[in-house]
């Protein structure tokens, strides 16, 4: 069932309080929208001395609370929900590498040399799938982690195309660019924060760790960013604002908020990016065919991360995937096309 809003409401935030982030003093006194008119792109933001932008700031603990009566929609439409995390889907027969992948591959390879391409969030579900398939395609790779020893378990280590090095998206700018440094090419993103009791975590990771990968780039010469966000980012410009999915997922955090802001300052860097928005994530082997629309699309539907770690780097060698923001999901009566027909067919709004 597809639910419309009609609402355009908005509750503030009353709480004059201040709070530090990232070394910013950051007052909660202005409001916060928390159902937002279209476009919803522009939320309260703090103006840094030393920048000539500006950055969004995490929503007060009573914005957050107070969607918690937001729980009886989602109770009540838990089946709505399930449409968003399950798709019907066969699984494909055959491989999803064809010549086409490979010859694009070889031609960005050996136009980069030497140059490495950096992935933000390696040991991450999705992030590893990323590392180990550029790894396979001759890719030199630098994988940025926040706990080495986790990537001791979780990365190749007899590699010598792989290089791990420490880089936790939330400790700034400045220590990214070094781990990045000059012999990276490109920047893969796929980095996400856990669930958890941390209601400022999806704004420190997916909104301002996005900010400080995209400012390092940016200090570097890095002119290539991949960013793997989600479906529904926007969803309150989509009418999709009582969707059970996108309550589900703003309700801690507002992570979906947090990602648009993020896209919203890639968009405005001027590097050369793709965005990429991927359904419901799904740890299996890949099932039906690849589904790819421009966004503000699609609302519901899944995909193996393993076919998002392919769209991932098919972007980074294909040209036709340059400024573009694609969605994505897998569909078992969807055609077979190849990845520069789909790219191809996506005009940017």
């Amino acid at each position: 069932m597809k639910l419309q809003s009609h609402s355009h409401s908005a509750m503030a935030c009353n709480d004059s309080r201040l709070f530090r982030l990232g070394g910013q003093e950051i007052s909660r006194n202005p409001p916060l929208p928390l159902t937002l008119r279209n476009p919803p792109r522009r939320l309260c933001t703090v103006h840094c001395s030393h920048s000539n932008h500006s950055l969004p700031y995490p929503p007060s603990l009573s914005i957050i609370k107070s969607t918690s009566k937001l729980f009886s929609a989602i109770s009540n439409s838990l089946p709505n929900i399930m449409s968003f995390l399950t798709s019907d889907s066969t699984k494909m027969e055959g491989s999803d590498f064809t010549e086409e992948v490979t010859e694009a591959t070889e031609i960005y390879i050996n136009a980069i040399g030497k140059k490495k391409i950096f992935v933000a969030g390696a040991t991450g579900s999705t992030g590893k799938r990323i590392v180990e398939r550029l790894l396979a395609k001759g890719f030199r790779v630098k994988a940025g982690v926040r706990d080495l020893d986790k990537a001791k378990t979780s990365l190749p280590q007899d590699n010598p195309a792989l290089q791990i090095v420490k880089a936790d998206v939330t400790e700034g700018s400045a220590k990214l660019a070094d781990a990045i440094s000059d012999d990276s090419e490109a920047v893969i993103c796929a980095t996400g924060c856990r669930s958890g009791w941390d209601l400022y975590a999806p704004w420190k990771v997916d909104n301002l760790g996005t900010v400080n990968l995209v400012d390092a780039c940016r200090k570097l010469g890095v002119k290539r960013f991949i960013l793997v966000s989600s479906l529904l980012v926007n969803g309150a410009a989509m009418g999709q604002i009582l969707n059970p999915a996108y309550i589900f997922l703003n309700v801690f955090g507002l992570t979906l908020i947090a990602k648009l802001r993020a896209e919203d300052y890639i968009r405005e860097s001027g590097m050369n990016y793709t965005i990429i928005r991927p359904g419901g994530l799904r740890n299996e082997p890949p099932t039906g065919n690849l589904v790819m629309e421009p966004e503000d699309t699609l609302y519901e539907g899944t995909i193996s991360r393993d076919q998002v770690a392919e769209v991932a780097i098919e972007a980074l060698v294909r040209p036709q995937a340059s400024y573009k923001v694609v969605e994505i999901v897998a569909r078992a009566n969807a055609p077979k096309r190849s990845y520069g027909d789909l790219f191809s067919s996506i005009t940017q709004r």
